[in-house]
């Protein structure tokens, strides 16, 4: 399953077909923002974007962009506990 991930756009190019850079949970990324781009790519500095293989994929507000990566982490974390409960079950490590 693939899932887009929020990020917000730190700095772009001069068009909309050169890579804008994206910071997604502190690490950024080149990132395609030809489908969200309706002006100048300058307007998107600042702004959340749903990243989804390397392409922004819609505009988000801050709150949304938020609570999906809440989501997201909680996700991860129910995801760990789970492998941790599978390791230790009956005193085997299950695989």
């Amino acid at each position: 399953m693939c899932l887009g991930i929020p990020g917000k756009v730190v700095s772009v190019g001069e068009d909309i077909h050169q890579p804008a850079l994206v910071d997604v949970c502190g690490v950024q990324r080149a990132v395609n923002i030809a489908l969200v781009c309706e002006g100048e790519p300058a307007e998107l500095i600042g702004q959340w974007v749903l990243v989804h293989v390397g392409f922004a994929m819609s505009l988000l507000d801050e709150q949304e962009a938020q609570d999906t990566l809440d989501a997201l982490q909680s996700m991860q974390a129910v995801g760990l506990e789970l492998d941790e409960m599978r390791q230790h079950e009956d005193g085997y490590a299950v695989r």
